[in-house]
């Protein structure tokens, strides 16, 4: 009887033991599923702030900001990157303008040379070159078209918070 009885206790003790060790494990487990919803939602937020941080950033140059609903635009800052776009294509332009006044006309990226006797065209690169201008301000219009579509829902959105008051 008495070895039944202490074969008894040790088999209780050892039960006691194990579900302990299964209530540990499952703990750990909770600890570590609730840890890693808490590590998405943090890189879902960063990433977040990223991506307005780049969006601010590219309207930033010509002088748009978005905070809290509201668009501001600093007028200077749009004027002065107009200014500087514009004085570039001028810069540009005249000496291109002085190149072909003279005659001479130089430009290995798009595959042209010309001077006062002959006038060499790559077609290769000229079919590169436009390729790729063409690309170039397919983006830049892109990146205009983005920025209007942005105005508009921001502006409905604005609308109907106002409507709804």
């Amino acid at each position: 009887m008495r070895h039944i009885l202490f074969l008894l206790i040790l088999l209780l003790l050892f039960s006691g033991c194990q579900d302990k060790k299964e209530e540990q494990t499952q703990h750990d487990a909770k600890i570590a599923q609730e840890a890693r919803a808490e590590l998405l939602n943090e890189q879902a937020e960063a990433k977040k702030k990223q991506e307005e941080l780049e969006k601010n950033n590219k309207y930033s140059k010509i002088g748009i900001t978005s905070e809290d609903g509201k668009i501001i635009i600093d007028t200077n800052k749009t004027k002065s990157y107009f200014k500087d776009l514009a004085h570039q294509m001028k810069t540009k332009m005249d000496k291109m303008s002085k190149d072909l006044e003279k005659g001479i006309v130089k430009n290995e990226e798009a595959g042209i040379e010309m001077d006062e006797t002959h006038i060499n065209i790559d077609l290769n690169k000229t079919k590169t070159f436009l390729d790729t201008w063409g690309k170039k301000m397919q983006g830049f219009v892109k990146e205009f078209d983005e920025i209007a579509k942005e105005f508009d829902n921001q502006n409905k959105t604005i609308k109907d918070t106002n409507a709804t008051n």
